[in-house]
């Protein structure tokens, strides 16, 4: 047999994984202006939706979640049939190359399907005819991280807040009604620290705990001084009295982060620096992972030049001990077209960052006994503003009534699982409605009204 390009992928909780298009991916040019985004045209996908389809047609039942599965190119001395015992009137297939798929189910069974590469054939084999041993992600612990000053803390109760461009009034407002009880601003080391001790004082005195999502320079974060830089910054901000922290914002994609040095190792280095800074001044502020961005964009193999898959990066992550550094599980999910009650139906494809469920457990899969911190949850309607920009074309269907309806199940839905500290809903109040239809995404309609405030509050109690 002669192997030619091998993949796998294991969970250490076996119920995360979901096989619906879990390698739904697009290959093609990777661009950084792109926003990630995963398609079902690729031929791996399309072999392995026919090999799923043949398993569950033969078990006679859905197969949705596995303990691991892997899939190879391979060649097939014999043909593609040879692994099976033929049926009377059945012929062989003289079919040589193609791909091979390992899956072993929640129940310990394992089941090898062969297909072509055109996927039009398909083969379940008597038995599992090679020895992969259980399949591991290709990541290392990271040498040299410093001790934990402190442990993380432990698991809370949901708490609710939004990203604001401001705490003006009809912001404030809204929140309020809505049962807030945080407030998001993002912001950089190139911000004056009196300015962003400034939001401290103002979200406190207007009853709300603050996050502080900081984002430094790209081109300088893989320099050892700057990390340490931008980490005693954090620490500053802790001890005026930061409520939480997320250490940088989408750091899986080459917009954040330079190309070629995208891992969740590197990361782990710069949010070990800050865990250490932030509790050494103020042992009560939330450390959040810095959130990456929900794609498929990077291809089977995970990662590329210009980025990660948020399942790899955090696997990543997790493998050079980013556990010890994070209280909380840093997660977005803004992409959403369909009820967070539900992990099937999107129009688009199944991928799993799609749906709500399936995009958190990418976030958790890996970090057993902690808790999420969706830094940004949000879902886009531009029914009020008009026709969405091109990019953005996939939310048209949503209307206001819909985005209201989903921002107060998925708080709801967070609520009752208990695996989610704090929701931070995008947004509240961005008015901007151009090629980035930020507005969209707001609590506070174009016509001033917030249909979700009462939504989310009812999911609050």
């Amino acid at each position: 047999m002669r192997q030619r390009k091998f993949a796998s992928i294991s969970s250490a909780i076996a119920a995360m994984i979901m096989l619906l298009g879990v390698i739904a991916v697009s290959f093609g040019s990777v661009t950084a202006q792109q926003p990630p985004t995963a398609t079902p045209n690729d031929p791996i996908w399309l072999a392995f939706d026919a090999a799923r389809t043949a398993l569950e047609e033969k078990l006679q039942q859905e197969i949705r979640y596995v303990k691991s599965y892997t899939y190879e190119e391979a060649e097939f001395q014999g043909g593609i049939s040879s692994c099976k015992t033929l049926g009377e009137g059945e012929k062989p297939e003289f079919l040589f190359f193609g791909w091979r798929f390992i899956i072993t189910l929640l129940n310990g069974a394992a089941y090898e399907v062969r297909t072509s590469f055109n996927y039009q054939i398909v083969v379940i084999c008597d038995q599992v005819t090679v020895t992969t041993g259980e399949p591991t992600a290709a990541t290392t612990p990271v040498d040299g991280l410093p001790a934990p000053v402190t442990g993380p803390v432990g698991p809370g109760g949901l708490e609710v807040g939004g990203q604001v461009t401001g705490l003006f009034p009809d912001a404030v407002t809204a929140m309020t009604n809505a049962g807030m009880r945080w407030v998001k601003f993002q912001i950089n080391p190139g911000v004056a620290e009196g300015t962003a001790t400034g939001f401290i004082t103002e979200a406190k005195s207007k009853g709300f705990k603050i996050l502080l999502s900081v984002v430094g320079d790209p081109a300088q974060v893989m320099n050892g001084t700057y990390q340490d830089d931008f980490a005693a910054y954090l620490g500053r901000l802790a001890k005026a009295g930061a409520d939480a922290i997320e250490v940088w914002n989408e750091p899986n994609i080459e917009r954040e982060w330079p190309a070629g040095q995208v891992s969740g190792g590197n990361y782990t280095v710069l949010l070990a620096k800050s865990f250490n800074a932030i509790k050494s001044n103020n042992s009560g502020t939330l450390v959040i992972s810095g959130a990456p961005a929900p794609t498929g964009f990077f291809g089977t193999a995970g990662c590329t030049a210009q980025g990660c898959n948020d399942d790899v990066f955090y696997r990543q992550m997790a493998a050079a001990g980013a556990a010890q550094y994070m209280d909380c599980v840093g997660a977005h999910y803004n992409e959403g077209i369909v009820s967070p009650l539900v992990n099937s139906g999107d129009p688009r494809d199944n991928y799993p960052t799609r749906y709500y469920g399936t995009n958190l457990n990418r976030a958790l899969a890996n970090f057993p006994g902690k808790q999420a911190c969706f830094t940004e949850l949000g879902y886009l309607s531009g029914e009020d503003y008009g026709a969405l920009p091109a990019n953005f074309a996939w939310a048209g269907g949503t209307s206001v009534d819909e985005h209201a309806q989903w921002l107060g199940e998925a708080v709801g839905k967070a609520r009752a699982e208990g695996n989610v500290r704090l929701l931070i809903v995008f947004n509240v109040n961005f008015s901007s409605f151009t090629d980035d239809p930020q507005a969209g995404y707001a609590i506070i309609r174009k016509n001033g009204s917030c249909p979700a405030c009462a939504k989310i509050r009812a999911s609050l109690q």
